[in-house]
């Protein structure tokens, strides 16, 4: 054998033992840190069956969410409720954002609010009445807490998140002046949390596209690539889903390395489609009409 035909199957021996050996580093990275998080999983969620992927590039998951406290009314239900898609091929992200207290049809045919969805069937019950009032295909869900998700945002963003508050706010003890600062994981929840003025939901719908907005705009080198693996198994083992561990890292690095479009986003019910309701048997809701918001949500969703 030729020396330089050594050489080369040498090296291509050596290139794949790297290779293997960094994979088999990611794996128990995320599996150890995955392991040694306290989050308990919910078990309601565990026969979820997604919708089928058009395309190996892009991606539709439901984030839900859900305020555990024990001394919350509405417990069990989901405090917000979001779709996020992304299009792996012209990097594109997206989220529709679904106010709480809009009145839909469920499966069965009865009315409520769709925040009651969750508290009634978990994911694949908020699944469904996406799909019967929107025609929303959804691949993948996450549910996360409220406590998990300001321990998540302190350990991806260590320095904080710049936000521009557009006013003050005060809520669960947490003071937001009005004005550009560095918010960390609790004020931050707080802020896209607060609707206790006039314009209550909507207004909490707008400053939750806001902080997405700021989370994605100010992912960018955030952790070192290598890093990730560990610090992806301490997320998944925070929060409740269904995403592949291998999609889920595949997506960070395009987001970490800044390697995506700004976020666009579309709130629900669109403007002109909905109408308040206070004589209901669910109370005060938002009457949608769910073709228009239908429509809205497919030309959205084709938008590149």
């Amino acid at each position: 054998m030729k020396k330089s035909v050594k050489i080369t199957i040498i090296t291509l021996l050596s290139i794949l033992l790297v290779v293997v050996s960094a994979g088999c580093y990611a794996a128990i990275s995320f599996q150890t840190a995955k392991e040694k998080s306290e989050a308990k999983v919910s078990s309601k969620n565990q026969n979820f069956t997604g919708d089928e992927q058009t395309s190996d590039k892009e991606l539709t998951v439901m984030v839900v969410g859900n305020d555990s406290r024990d001394d919350d009314e509405d417990q069990g239900r989901s405090d917000t409720l979001m779709v996020a898609h992304y299009d792996g091929k012209t990097k594109q992200p997206k989220l529709i954002s679904i106010m709480r207290d809009s009145y839909v049809t469920f499966p069965d045919g009865g009315q409520d609010k769709i925040n009651a969805a969750y508290a009634y069937g978990g994911a694949q019950m908020t699944k469904d009445v996406l799909k019967t009032n929107f025609d929303l295909p959804i691949n993948y869900y996450v549910v996360i807490d409220f406590k998990e998700f300001s321990d998540i945002i302190d350990e991806l963003y260590p320095k904080g998140v710049t936000i521009d508050s557009e006013k003050d706010i005060n809520l669960d003890g947490v003071d937001i002046l009005k004005g550009k600062q560095t918010l960390h994981g609790n004020s931050l929840l707080q802020y896209a949390r607060f609707r206790m003025d006039e314009e209550g939901d909507f207004g909490r719908i707008r400053r939750q596209q806001q902080v997405m907005d700021a989370l994605v705009e100010q992912s960018k080198d955030l952790i070192p690539i290598w890093e990730l693996p560990q610090v992806a198994g301490k997320m998944v083992g925070k929060i409740d889903t269904n995403v592949p561990t291998s999609l889920l890292i595949d997506l960070a690095k395009d987001f970490l390395t800044g390697n995506v479009k700004p976020l666009k986003s579309l709130s629900v019910p669109v403007e002109g489609s909905w109408n308040f309701n206070d004589y209901t048997e669910s109370g005060s809701v938002i009457e949608i009409d769910e073709q228009k918001n239908a429509d809205a949500i497919k030309d959205f969703m084709k938008d590149n």
